[in-house]
């Protein structure tokens, strides 16, 4: 193996976004990667891409084209070998890769909870009457407005520092973000509440970091087995069967938190019309290791339970 190692001579060069978030997830692939094989910082090239999802911030991502707008440079630069590995926020991951590329590593998985974030309210049911809530999430405004039709909800766009600035230009009295995020970048005083799953199913996926690779590459394959996090890997098999079972693009709002206890895998699912007037969700549970079938097997739950249509 030692003689597969990247050098300075040869570093690994890992693909990301540009965003203080995406940036934070790459130097913390490439310091899990130093400490497992007692390598230099030299020995790694971070490689910033520009993606149109980054470019485009004045429309909602279903009018543009969804998730893969987060990924689709980076990808194209791991194929032709510019990168060596792409690092992404998980919840924005398309369910199927390009033919060629595999995510099949994941680091350990970080606070699941969404995050309520205003400067004057404390959480969701402080909100006055016809407050303003500003987000770019379909499921986040659709359980918004199952939960609380009386409030305005306004695209919100943008990573964490743009979106904080649009709070406190007035643009919106509330908005959300991912606990993970903030306590990555060391923002978690930013919350003014974390919310319960209970209360507020998340994105499936939500607080992983994901690192995909070419496929036909051995070397980096092995790299990555040393540094993959397997319960993370575990869970995520059944929220992301459950979400391509679904639909899984930015049209349709779905929720699902896969957690294992001992043996077991329990999986809990939602599925919303986008206005947020209705709303069915469910729960499965099963042996760890059949995570897939448990997600297909929810979904399926809850489309028969929903009826066609439903998300029309």
């Amino acid at each position: 193996m030692s003689d597969d190692l990247p050098t300075p001579a040869r570093p690994l060069k890992i693909g990301t976004r540009g965003s203080p978030l995406a940036l934070w997830q790459a130097h913390e692939t490439r310091r899990s990667l130093m400490a497992a094989f007692a390598l230099p910082e030299d020995a790694f090239e971070i490689v910033v891409i520009k993606v149109t999802g980054d470019q485009i911030q004045d429309k909602a991502l279903r009018e543009i084209g969804g998730k893969g707008l987060f990924t689709r440079e980076i990808e194209e630069a791991l194929l032709d070998g510019s990168i060596d590995i792409a690092v992404h926020s998980m919840k924005d991951m398309p369910t199927v890769q390009p033919e060629g590329l595999i995510l099949d590593c994941y680091l350990p998985r970080a606070d699941v909870r969404d995050a309520f974030v205003s400067p004057r309210y404390a959480s969701i049911a402080d909100l006055p009457q016809g407050a303003t809530v500003g987000s770019s999430s379909l499921r986040r405004r659709a359980q918004l407005a199952l939960r609380r039709p009386d409030l305005q909800l306004v695209e919100f766009r943008g990573n964490v520092q743009t979106r904080m600035r649009k709070l406190d230009e007035g643009v919106a009295d509330a908005t959300f973000l991912a606990m993970a995020g903030l306590t990555r970048l060391g923002m978690t005083e930013v919350a003014r509440s974390a919310i319960a799953p209970e209360e507020m199913l998340p994105a499936v996926a939500q607080g992983a970091i994901g690192v995909e690779r070419r496929l036909a590459d051995a070397r980096t394959a092995a790299l990555l087995s040393h540094i993959h996090d397997t319960e993370t890997g575990l869970r995520l098999a059944a929220e992301r069967a459950f979400l391509a079972r679904l639909d899984g693009s930015c049209e349709t709002p779905i929720a699902g938190l896969a957690v294992i206890e001992g043996d077991s895998l329990w999986l809990r699912g939602e599925i919303l019309r986008p206005d947020g007037s209705a709303a069915v969700a469910g729960d499965h549970r099963g042996p760890v290791a059949s995570g897939p079938e448990i997600g297909r097997a929810l979904a399926e739950d809850l489309l028969g339970r929903a009826g066609p249509g439903f998300f029309a």
